[in-house]
């Protein structure tokens, strides 16, 4: 349910406008998240070590950036034109700070507070649109379990500009002075192009051709084979269950280590490709063909650097990492394989693949291609397109790397971070972000395609483990036979 009981607390005055305008149209990518087809909120969930009072979640939000933001301080608008604007208002925090005192659960339920909260987010993502008669953000206090839910709709920014405002508010455990460090490295996809000479240009010129005709195909009416696992049109507004996989971030980088050059996220899609393939092994009721595809859709990060970003960074209007939506789309495909004797052979695959799309433009061209489709078609058909591409695919995924040390909020330590988003006609949508040398992935699925979706996150940490002994065990001398006599 959506409704709660909540308690007053005083307007607050928005401040500064860092860098934007008052009452300014929206950015095309801002348009296309407020389509009915493609709307999006963004569900991030922090854990925190105690329970914690009302009053000190309303200090901590009237004193933070969040307030002073002008996307967070603005109202949806349509002008007469039909546009969409940004028009500031007075912020009234209690119509956003949502407290929740008592358990979220049935009385009568026996479950722990994960499986509580993911429950609660689960019913969020299909049936809790945020309203637009006030900015489109809350905050829900979970005081119960220890946690808080907060909701941002897409158009207000992305995954990394929103947790990277969300930090300003903490401090570091080690040092409460101090702001979280933000790493900020060169971009992936743009390292992997430096240096590259002819040949390099030439293989970069063909693969972006060959993706985007996938691409394009993927737009119109190329899909995935028909699985246990698959969604389609309509499978949006289908009730939700939501598990979590746990890692280790040490056992990934043991992973990363037996395979040359790899990278997380060439960790994180062997993990899911061996995933998947055990559920589809178990759960399919026909025989699956070796090497299926089934192809995710992940928005990959254009800003100059990776992860997190300086806030003064997304304020500034010349920089490269400007707030806002600045993402491509890139088709990512994983094959169905049974259990062979290697796991780490998955983490190979993935690596191939993953190294060939980011040495292409493929999430460069989708954005630009996107930009022109919105302004020259109108938000409607950018949003068609987007739409029919999710139809087409089967799951969605993002990584974001979060903060490396331990976090507090008002001095409280946060123990976890996780995010989801809410429901797409995908029937897996799979988020990760890492935190304190541990990454919690949010795998949220159509019920009635995947009832038990704690079992497809046991496969992923299973995947992972089995990667790491088998990373381990390569690690090993091999034994040399001994002479006799």
């Amino acid at each position: 349910m959506c409704n709660h009981d909540f308690r007053t607390a005083t307007a607050m005055q928005p401040s500064q406008k860092m860098g934007m305008e008052s009452n300014e149209p929206l950015t095309p990518a801002g348009r296309l998240f407020v389509q009915p087809a493609t709307e999006l909120v963004i569900n991030c969930v922090l854990g925190i070590d105690q329970s914690v009072g009302l009053e000190t979640v309303h200090s901590v939000v009237s004193n933070s950036l969040i307030v002073k933001h002008p996307r967070f301080t603005s109202l949806l608008v349509t002008d007469k034109h039909g546009r969409e604007r940004w028009k500031r208002v007075d912020i009234e925090l209690d119509r956003h700070i949502i407290f929740v005192p008592d358990p979220v659960n049935d009385d009568n339920s026996d479950d722990d507070d994960e499986v509580a909260v993911n429950d609660y987010l689960a019913n969020l993502t299909v049936s809790c649109p945020l309203s637009t008669d006030k900015p489109l953000w809350e905050m829900h206090v979970l005081d119960a379990h220890k946690c808080v839910v907060i909701r941002f709709h897409h158009a207000l920014g992305d995954g990394v500009s929103l947790l990277s405002l969300l930090l300003t508010t903490c401090r570091r455990v080690s040092d409460g002075e101090k702001v979280p460090t933000v790493e900020t490295t060169s971009s992936a996809v743009r390292n992997s192009r430096e240096g590259a000479g002819i040949c390099g240009w030439l293989k970069m010129m063909w693969l972006t051709l060959v993706y985007m005709v996938e691409f394009c195909m993927t737009c119109l009416w190329v899909r995935d084979k028909e699985t246990v696992v698959r969604g389609g049109a309509g499978v949006e507004l289908w009730p939700r269950k939501l598990a979590t996989a746990k890692f280790s971030l040490d056992d990934m980088k043991t992973v990363k280590s037996a395979v040359v050059n790899a990278t997380i996220n060439d960790i994180l899609f062997g993990v899911i490709s061996s995933g998947l393939s055990r559920y589809l092994e178990n759960h399919s009721t026909k025989p699956l063909r070796e090497g299926l595809q089934i192809t995710g859709a992940a928005m990959v990060n254009l800003r100059k650097s990776s992860g997190l970003q300086e806030t003064t960074e997304l304020m500034n209007k010349n920089s490269g990492s400007r707030w806002g939506n600045k993402f491509g789309m890139m088709l990512l495909p994983v094959y169905y394989h049974a259990r062979g004797s290697d796991p780490l052979q998955y983490v190979k695959r993935a690596k191939i693949m993953i190294d060939n799309k980011k040495l292409s433009l493929e999430a460069f061209l989708s954005y630009k291609i996107g930009y022109f489709i919105m302004k020259c078609l109108g938000a409607r058909f950018a949003s068609l397109l987007n739409y029919r591409i999710i139809c087409n695919t089967t799951f969605t995924i993002s990584n974001l790397v979060g903060p490396k040390e331990r976090i507090m909020i008002a001095g409280i330590p946060v123990t976890y971070i996780r995010a989801t988003s809410s429901s797409l006609a995908h029937a897996i949508t799979m988020h990760m972000v890492s935190y304190a040398g541990k990454a919690d992935m949010q795998i949220l699925v159509a019920k009635d395609i995947i009832p038990h979706p704690e079992i497809l996150a046991k496969y992923f940490e299973d995947a992972l483990l089995e990667m790491k002994e088998a990373a381990l065990a390569a690690k090993l001398p091999a034994k040399c036979p001994q002479n006799s006599g």
